[in-house]
């Protein structure tokens, strides 16, 4: 008898308590949140070798910039999750393939809640440009739902969610100024980068991360960032020295097969620029400025040479 008792009886503790749960987070819980996605741009990216599971170790400085998209994410009633987007970028995208809804899906199931989310989504930075837009609203909705629902989840928690759904979502969680290394998963703080001006261009084109990656030869690479030394530069707040210190070996790939980012390059460095850089898989190209005045010349000039292409004035800051 007994035993026919616990039969019945404990999928219903299991049941009450799991509900206990969800009221005892709800009293603490708010009905909508704001959250910021800032970009970000590679100081350095280095890829160390190829793994069997098809990724690459990578060692890369990343640093987050004021560039950034806004989510609004409202607790709903019903179970369904569903996302609007306001941009005047191109996305074809349907809602469900969007990282922001994979990653509300995932918090959905992950903790058992009963309830759905609308989430609006503005869009600022562009897609498949190497600042991480997509993974970075990722985080943001991982943030905000942790938020939302009073689950009170550490980011080093977060961070292990958001690595399901891409490599960069670590760090667009704990955004700043960080070594990444493995496939980015393992993150080092490393000092506030000293006050300066990112000025980037975006062409008009895109680049597919699993195209540049698929046609690096890594045992062919001559030349490698000295991340140690970027390091150096940034615990001394030496901007000159760390300007020298940018590269990113996926360069090799993009310029090859665009020569128009090496001539975006060379534009940063004879317009003031303190060192110039392809970010993540590109085609972005960014130069660092430690004067104000001479980053908006320089931005002015980029729009009137490449009328076509986006171009963003932005600090290389959280913002």
């Amino acid at each position: 008898m007994m035993e026919w008792t616990a039969i019945i009886l404990l999928p219903l503790a299991s049941s009450l308590y799991q509900w206990y749960s969800f009221i005892k987070r709800r009293r603490t819980m708010i009905n909508q949140v704001n959250v910021k996605a800032p970009a970000k741009i590679n100081l350095t990216l280095d890829v160390i070798g190829c793994r069997p599971d098809g990724y690459h170790d990578l060692k890369m400085i990343m640093q987050t910039i004021d560039i950034y998209d806004e989510l609004t994410i409202t607790q709903t009633g019903s179970p369904q999750i569903s996302l609007s987007m306001d941009t005047e970028l191109p996305d074809n995208l349907p809602p469900e393939e969007n990282l922001v809804y994979k990653a509300a899906e995932l918090m959905q199931k992950k903790f058992s809640l009963p309830y759905g989310f609308q989430i609006d989504l503005k869009k600022r930075i562009p897609a498949a440009a190497g600042l991480a837009g997509g993974s970075s609203d990722c985080a943001a909705a991982l943030l905000g739902i942790n938020k939302l629902c009073g689950l009170s989840l550490s980011k080093d928690e977060l961070c292990k969610i958001g690595l399901v759904l891409g490599a960069d979502v670590p760090f667009c969680i704990k955004r700043g100024t960080m070594l990444s290394e493995g496939i980015g998963e393992i993150l080092t703080p490393l000092p506030a980068l000293p006050p300066l001006w990112a000025l980037l261009i975006k062409p008009d084109f895109s680049l597919s991360t699993g195209y540049v990656y698929s046609h690096l030869e890594v045992n062919r690479l001559h030349c490698h960032p000295d991340t140690e030394k970027a390091v150096d530069a940034l615990t001394r707040h030496d901007a000159v020295t760390l300007g020298q210190c940018l590269l990113n070996v996926l360069e090799t790939v993009a310029f090859a097969d665009y020569p128009v980012l090496k001539e975006l390059k060379e534009f940063f460095m004879q317009n003031g620029s303190i060192g110039a850089l392809m970010s993540g898989s590109g085609p972005t190209i960014y130069g660092l400025y430690q004067d104000e005045i001479l980053a908006r010349i320089a931005c002015q000039a980029a729009k009137r040479k490449y009328p076509d292409y986006e171009v963003y004035l932005c600090q290389a800051k959280l913002p």
